[in-house]
């Protein structure tokens, strides 16, 4: 096994077209080529979390926060970066991130915490756009099954909890070939008319080359005639935050208390109680303050996620009661996730969770 089996796999569940812009998600230190002795996951790769890689016979370091965001250019070790990236290139340990391809993704880090607190029938909070493709194509009559059979097996015709997505409509198409083709049907020089299906598709941006490349494999024609467009539609499955429902509404004090419990918490930020119920719960990992209008839009009475600042708590307006958890306690179940997905793709191969509490941030 290499690195780039793994990275294939996480990729897979959370592809780095998903991540914001200002991110840098992916291989940050290593060869994808190198053979794989042993995968650490962690929060956050620091100098400890490398040192333990290197006791546990790891090479391969996955974590969820990058350990650089900017260029670097100088590498002295003056800081924790610049120190990490000695000691990882020194000892040939890679270092892997997935992080807002990983937040954005529909169960990655806001499902893990959706499932802390047992949400049910949760919905992404804030979906993004510009993410989906769609596909028209042409085929005769005969070899349309096949041609939408290539294209659902590649990943097109995906909408929400619905698969094989398509729609046809039969009429006639016209070619004529050079002197120096072979075409399907007709002959060379001669003006072709075919009764043809129109075939559309959705399928997601990052997987348009598998798309195309199963569309021109499976297709007949020697030139295969499509088009892709570009949508504005919102993706529901790809997006900022999670919003859903507690199995019964509790009363305030006893939700913060749940969620001081179950995210294992030394202390809970909030704003002042309302006096009503708690069922409706939108979450962020990480800093999710930029959520706060979407989730008193979609009419959540609680909104837990981490890094509000003392005038972004006035925001609530009494609509909601923020809960604010800290950045590490909100992001820890990421390991998890991490462990989920390779054991569920690599049977026979065990991935470590780091002991190392990586978290700066202490309580008195």
């Amino acid at each position: 096994m290499y690195i780039h089996d793994i990275i294939q796999v996480l990729e897979a569940f959370a592809p780095l077209s998903y991540q914001e812009h200002y991110d840098n998600a992916g291989l940050i230190f290593g060869s994808p080529e190198t053979p794989v002795t042993g995968v650490l996951l962690t929060l956050d790769a620091t100098e400890a979390v490398l040192d333990e890689a290197k006791e546990k016979g790891c090479n391969l370091v996955v974590a969820h926060h990058p350990i650089v965001f900017g260029g670097l250019k100088k590498i002295t070790g003056r800081n924790y970066v610049e120190r990490v990236a000695i000691k990882a290139i020194k000892n040939d340990i890679a270092v892997y991130a997935a992080h807002t391809n990983l937040d954005n993704v529909r169960g990655g880090v806001s499902a893990m915490m959706a499932a802390r607190l047992d949400l049910q029938h949760t919905r992404v909070l804030a979906p993004k756009r510009e993410l989906l493709r769609k596909l028209y194509t042409f085929a005769p009559l005969a070899d349309a099954e096949i041609v939408r059979a290539a294209l659902f097996a590649a990943g097109a015709g995906h909408i929400g909890k619905y698969r094989e997505c398509s729609f046809y409509s039969n009429g006639t198409g016209t070619f004529k070939g050079a002197p120096d083709t072979d075409p399907y049907v007709g002959k060379p020089g001669e003006r072709h008319l075919e009764e043809e299906t129109r075939i559309e598709v959705i399928f997601p941006a990052h997987l348009e080359d598998w798309v195309i490349r199963a569309l021109l494999q499976h297709h007949p024609y020697e030139e295969v005639a499509y088009d892709v467009v570009k949508l504005e539609n919102a993706y529901a499955e790809v997006g900022s935050g999670l919003i859903g429902t507690l199995p019964a509404e509790m009363d305030e004090m006893d939700f913060l208390h749940l969620v001081k419990e179950r995210f294992n918490t030394a202390c809970v930020r909030y704003t002042p109680l309302r006096g009503k119920k708690v069922r409706q719960v939108a979450l962020c990992g990480g800093a999710g303050s930029f959520l706060l209008k979407q989730a008193k839009s979609a009419g959540a009475d609680a909104f837990v996620s981490a890094d509000f600042k003392y005038h972004e708590f006035f925001d609530a307006e009494n609509q909601l009661i923020i809960a604010d958890v800290g950045h590490f306690e909100s992001e820890q179940f990421a390991v998890d996730l991490f462990y989920h997905i390779l054991t569920e793709n690599f049977r026979k191969f065990a991935p470590l969770k780091s002991t190392i509490n990586t978290n700066p941030v202490n309580y008195l």
